[in-house]
C-alpha cells in the first residue's frame, strides 16, 4: 500500500470565510467544490492541499486529515488487524471515492480514501 497524499481537514458551518483566506489571500486555486467541502491548493505541486468542510459527506462528521491510498481494501484490512475502531465504511461515494472513516490513537477521525477508477 502506497499513501500518495494527506490532507487536513477544517470543521466549518461558515464555508464562504474560507474563500477569502485560501483563495483571495492565500492565492491558492479552488481545485473541488461539493458544496458541503471545499479543496484548497496548487495545480502545481499536488502535496499543497487544505479542505474546509461543514460535514464530512453523506451526513458524517467532518474528519480531521484524509488519507489517500493506493489500495484502499488494503488498508481496511490492516486498519481491522491492527485494532484501530472503523466508525464508518467502506462505502463508494458518490463523488467518486471509496472510503472509510477511522479512529487513530488520539481519537482524531480520520478519512481513509482512494478514488475509484
Amino acid at each position: 500500500m502506497i499513501v500518495k497524499r494527506i490532507v487536513p481537514n477544517i470543521h466549518t458551518p461558515e464555508m464562504e470565510k474560507a474563500r477569502a483566506f485560501y483563495q483571495d489571500a492565500l492565492g491558492l486555486t479552488l481545485l473541488m467544490d461539493h458544496g458541503w467541502i471545499a479543496t484548497y491548493g496548487s495545480k502545481e505541486y499536488s502535496q499543497v492541499q487544505i479542505s474546509v468542510a461543514s460535514q464530512g459527506g453523506s451526513g458524517t462528521e467532518t474528519p480531521e486529515l484524509s488519507i489517500e491510498v493506493d489500495d484502499i481494501e488494503e488498508a481496511y484490512e490492516r486498519m481491522q488487524q491492527a485494532g484501530f475502531p472503523i466508525v464508518y465504511g467502506p462505502v463508494n461515494e458518490p463523488w467518486g471515492v471509496r472510503r472509510f472513516f477511522v479512529r487513530d490513537p488520539y481519537n482524531k477521525l480520520v478519512n481513509i480514501l482512494a478514488h475509484i477508477s
